[in-house]
């Protein structure tokens, strides 16, 4: 698990550019799928043949993209203006190095001598910010990168201090990383689907839920932990080390209660460290689920990660692995009650 998420989250996968991430995807799944299929927003559906058939469609999903940049403009001395793609907290940014494609960049800004005092007060504006990919001139930037080229942050897999590792995209590479194991030993006939364009309104998700139309959708999902120096419990979301997430209700949507309990109740059956969120934030490819055509009944399970949206993603290596076993004994159960 940890070397295939090392891999995926080194790929670049910005909302709307996700090819790379596809195209991992579906090489991997040719040696599990029994049919794989990508549609025209670019979501990979693959149908794994288990080892019962099912009485109720099943399906599993994650998003393959991360946050990142958009190149909106390049000014005569060759800086590269931008917009997000995606909910980054503008703070993070200045000095973050940052790839569009081959072509590496810093984000920079007014250095703090030259901006007035008053405006030093206010918040990061992403217009007052640019990428410095070392060009000279609006010419020779527009050599290396062109208007609409995506941007992803810098930044290396890193595993550190007691069992955590720092990355870009852990949201949603772990998802993925999950669902390609598993395509391995699927107990029951189960859709997984690799979505895109989450991270901008679960487009992709609305889509491919119509075309699956399952009865039971899982989410498989990186959300935030806010376990932090001066944050109250009550708003610490949920917990690094305290092993998986399965929230009851998020932002975009309020979770089966018969799957949740059953979601809970597999953790405790099997030994795998379960938590919930403690505060009601963020939303998932859920909501697209539950909503799509007649409607699904649906349950997530997530990593808890700090810094979500950033160069620095921080998660804890045996929350992952709950996650995976989670899944994993969940989908057991399903094929247990629905299997034939």
């Amino acid at each position: 698990m940890l070397e295939l998420l090392k891999t995926l989250c080194a790929l670049s996968g910005v909302s709307g550019d996700e090819g790379a991430v596809r195209e991992f995807v579906t090489e991997y799944a040719q040696k599990y799928a029994h049919e794989t299929f990508v549609d025209a927003l670019g979501n990979v559906i693959v149908t794994v043949s288990g080892a019962r058939r099912s009485s109720q469609k099943i399906a599993f999903a994650a998003h393959m993209d991360e946050v990142g940049l958009i190149a909106t403009h390049v000014t005569d001395d060759g800086m590269i203006k931008f917009s997000c793609v995606g909910g980054i907290d503008k703070r993070v940014l200045p000095g973050k190095r940052v790839w569009f494609g081959e072509v590496a960049g810093v984000i920079g800004m007014k250095p703090v001598h030259l901006v007035p005092k008053p405006d030093r007060e206010r918040a990061i504006d992403v217009a007052d910010l640019y990428v410095d990919i070392g060009a000279t001139s609006k010419e020779t930037a527009l050599q290396h990168i062109s208007l609409g080229d995506t941007a992803t942050f810098d930044a290396d897999f890193l595993e550190f201090g007691d069992g955590f590792v720092r990355s870009k995209a852990i949201d949603d590479r772990v998802g993925c990383a999950a669902l390609l194991k598993l395509m391995e030993n699927a107990p029951i006939d189960c859709t997984l689907v690799f979505t895109v364009q989450e991270e901008v309104g679960t487009r992709g998700a609305r889509v491919a839920a119509h075309r699956v139309q399952p009865d039971i959708a899982v989410i498989l999902e990186g959300t935030t932990a806010a376990d932090l120096a001066g944050v109250s419990d009550a708003k610490k979301v949920c917990k690094l080390g305290n092993g998986a997430v399965s929230p009851f209700m998020d932002g975009g949507a309020i979770y089966d209660r018969e799957l949740w309990n059953l979601a809970r109740d597999t953790a405790a059956k099997h030994d795998i460290k379960w938590q919930t969120k403690e505060y009601v934030s963020g939303g998932t490819d859920g909501a697209a689920f539950q909503k799509a055509a007649s409607g699904a009944k649906i349950v997530g399970i997530a990593a808890p990660v700090r810094n979500l949206h950033s160069a620095a993603c921080i998660a804890k290596l045996s929350d992952i692995e709950d996650v995976l076993a989670l899944a994993r004994a969940f989908l057991a159960e399903i094929a247990d009650r629905y299997g034939e």
